[in-house]
């Protein structure tokens, strides 16, 4: 038996939906934002075996939400477009402003306090101008030589001592990480308020910030 085009359109939607349905997947969409990725290089950054990461990807690649293609024998991935990261941040609202659990992990890695409110991208293009902030990007060094925000210093969170020896007490510091699932940047925000630190994040992460047209250097 045939089914309406409305069904027909709504299992296409649904199919979306699954795709998204699976942690392993949220992560492998992550660390895709950041570049065109392998499926060695995936499973190596997200712990997952290749074999498991292949058959994660060809869920995301049978949805639209990422694409694929051969350089010699490797498979390189890259998302389907811009609408798969603005997708993804969806997610995170939706999550965030409905569900008391995110709320109760996020108040966690702010040590029960309210998170100060997150800088735009726009509030930080014009303070890069001016010169007056300093800029920290906590993802790991391959993430960063791939590209960064212009003017960033790339640091782990247990080097953030390295940093804050060399600031006066009332720089004012942005920290960046990943996007809309990293939580570096969150961590790092409440190390550097619990130092005296004038810290916030990003709203966004890299992956943001590239796609607005903004510039992005690599070492």
């Amino acid at each position: 038996m045939s089914i309406s085009p409305k069904a027909a359109l709504l299992d296409e939607y649904a199919l979306v939906a699954r795709a998204l349905s699976a942690p392993a997947r949220l992560m492998l969409l992550e660390q895709i934002a950041q570049g065109p990725r392998g499926v060695e290089g995936l499973a190596e950054k997200t712990g997952l075996s290749i074999a498991n990461t292949s058959q994660h990807l060809q869920t995301l690649r049978r949805a639209g939400l990422v694409t694929s293609r051969r350089e010699g024998k490797a498979v390189i991935y890259t998302l389907g477009d811009a609408k798969a990261l603005a997708l993804m941040d969806l997610l995170r609202v939706v999550a965030d402003r409905n569900l008391a659990q995110v709320d109760k992990i996020l108040r966690g890695l702010s040590d029960g306090a309210d998170a100060p409110e997150a800088v735009s991208r726009d509030d930080l293009a014009a303070r890069i101008a001016e010169g007056s902030v300093t800029i920290l990007d906590v993802r790991p060094a391959d993430e960063f030589e791939a590209g960064h925000i212009p003017g960033a210093t790339n640091v782990a969170l247990h080097e953030l001592d390295r940093i804050t020896a060399n600031l006066q007490p009332g720089a004012e510091i942005i920290a960046y990480c990943r996007g809309p699932y990293c939580i570096y940047a969150h961590q790092a925000v409440v190390a550097l308020r619990n130092k005296g630190f004038n810290a916030r994040r990003l709203d966004g992460g890299l992956p943001e910030w590239r796609e607005e047209g903004r510039q992005v250097v690599a070492v």
